[in-house]
């Protein structure tokens, strides 16, 4: 037995979850190279004036779009929480 419209509306939600995917693979991509470049010129991991900025930005696009800014800015501080993680490794190495 299938049901269509259920079937309809997984594979929508199936593409937006790879297109997910594939963003945020671009974005750690450049945010690697971020990394790489601040480990060379020995800039901090971290910009906090930078990361509240952006999470302020997010919580505006967030209420625009009617999503839960509470939500987006626990999703994005989890994405720069990993970012700056990479940032350090990169850091140590260098």
């Amino acid at each position: 037995m299938t049901d269509e419209t259920l079937s309809g509306y997984r594979q929508s939600i199936d593409n937006i979850d790879a297109a997910l995917v594939f963003l945020l693979a671009e974005r750690f991509k450049v945010t690697q190279a971020v990394g790489r470049y601040k480990a060379a010129t020995d800039l901090p991991a971290a910009d906090p004036n930078r990361e509240e900025m952006q999470i302020t930005r997010l919580r505006g696009l967030a209420k625009d779009a009617n999503l839960d800014p509470e939500f987006s800015e626990k999703f994005l501080r989890f994405i720069i929480d990993e970012v700056i993680r990479h940032h350090e490794k990169f850091a140590s190495e260098a």
